[in-house]
């Protein structure tokens, strides 16, 4: 049996993805996730947020760029990947250590929104004869105000 180091990370974007080329100029969307658990206080008898966990993430190629197009500082997001240990010497010259998730897949929450997926010409996706038409890309998932259930509400 072959062990893999997947992971799924929801949350929201704390930023807009921050799209950029390498000297290759292969594209890579930087970002990071922020999701805290809620949970019932029985004593207030009030939801309480927990602390919040941010998480760094790197997505390369044309599905980077297809993320970064396509969702914003907010958005809920689903992401599937395998997690990446960045060691470093800071420059006060302490050794340090980083986890970034390295995204294989990613996508839109229905959890609070609704979402559209288009498919994109020339990435991969062969069209046939009875191919719907094609739209403009969209999947936004901003959270609303009316959310109170959330357990993902920041103020950023």
């Amino acid at each position: 049996m072959a062990l893999d180091n997947i992971v799924t990370v929801v949350g929201q974007l704390t930023a807009d993805p921050e799209l950029r080329h390498t000297k290759k100029n292969i594209p890579v969307a930087s970002f990071s996730v922020a999701h805290n658990d809620r949970i019932f206080d029985k004593e207030s008898e009030e939801w309480v947020d927990g602390e919040p966990t941010f998480v760094r993430a790197s997505y390369w190629r044309e599905p980077g760029e297809n993320f970064a197009e396509s969702h914003g500082k907010g958005d809920r997001v689903i992401l599937v990947g395998k997690l990446k240990q960045n060691d470093f010497t800071d420059k006060d010259g302490n050794e340090r250590s980083t986890l970034e998730l390295i995204v294989e897949e990613a996508g839109p929450s229905n959890k609070f929104a609704t979402t559209t997926a288009t498919r994109r010409k020339g990435n991969g996706n062969r069209s046939s004869s009875k191919a719907a038409p094609k739209a403009k890309a969209s999947a936004s998932v901003k959270a609303g105000a009316d959310d109170s259930g959330s357990d993902d509400d920041f103020d950023f």
